[in-house]
């Protein structure tokens, strides 16, 4: 029997859409089995870290960052398919990230909040962190711009320390915000978006670098078989997925110029 490979969508795995996210996978996994891949995951992992699931050369199919992807690990693996989605802030394949505030925050604009309390959901964010770079460098100047950037794990969590007075402004993917609004109402009433940052590619799907070219064929019919599922309507609904974009720039361009904006004006470090 061959060993089962690994598959994982963690990017937006909140409880309250696990089984969703669930249903998908197991149309997907349905697809890939009937074109002949050998060993399709019965099931999602949810026990690993999602840097170390990226690298894994027995990765078939996980959701990603692109600004890791673009910094370093981009060997590591190849592009499926980039997701569009509904949420308010998406065009297409891009999404930007809602900058948000408490609700009674005085600011009017981004910066109005120069030496206040940043919180990110991880450094190494494209969403959390690379575009909220990109937004702050040319109101930045000398030295820093926030009084304190501390790092919370995830995006709800940095809205949970904004909720709860212990930081005051974050930047979170636009599908996350929509999400959290749905599910979380009491949590997402407390804030509004103050700003919204420039656009960038949705979280990609990708596979390992050694996955063939069938496979991967294999891979992007089935995505596009689950998108036609009616059975699958409320479920894609649920998840704000309207389709796939199955030309995905593997350059990250859009992400590197991003960054580049940044570094030209010598904020190279959100601070």
């Amino acid at each position: 029997m061959t060993p089962s490979k690994i598959a994982a969508l963690p990017m937006y795995d909140f409880p309250e859409l696990r089984a969703d996210t669930d249903a998908l996978w197991e149309r997907l996994a349905k697809s890939l089995r009937a074109a002949g891949i050998d060993g399709v995951p019965a099931a999602l992992s949810r026990d690993r870290d999602h840097i170390e699931t990226w690298r894994d050369p027995d990765l078939l199919l996980a959701q990603a960052c692109e600004y890791p992807l673009a910094a370093g690990l981009a060997g590591a693996m190849q592009l499926v398919a980039t997701p569009v989605y509904t949420a308010e802030g998406c065009s297409g394949p891009l999404y930007r990230s809602a900058i948000v505030v408490w609700r009674y925050e005085p600011a009017r604009t981004l910066a109005d909040m120069r030496g206040r309390r940043c919180v990110v959901n991880e450094l190494s964010s494209n969403s959390g962190m690379n575009l909220l770079r990109a937004a702050i460098a040319p109101l930045v100047g000398n030295g820093g711009f926030f009084e304190t950037v501390t790092v919370s794990g995830s995006h709800r969590q940095s809205l949970e320390m904004i909720a709860g007075g212990e930081a005051d402004v974050a930047a979170v993917d636009c599908v996350s915000w929509a999400y959290l609004q749905r599910i979380a109402p009491q949590l997402t009433d407390a804030l509004r978006v103050l700003a919204w940052t420039d656009a960038s590619p949705s979280l990609p799907l990708i596979t390992a670098a050694g996955t063939d070219s069938l496979t991967v064929q294999a891979l992007r019919l089935a995505l596009a078989e689950a998108m036609n599922d009616p059975a699958l309507g409320p479920a894609r609904e649920r998840l704000l997925l309207s389709g796939f974009d199955f030309s995905p720039d593997e350059s990250f361009a859009r992400v590197r110029e991003l960054a580049a904006r940044a570094a030209a004006l010598r904020y190279t470090e959100i601070a």
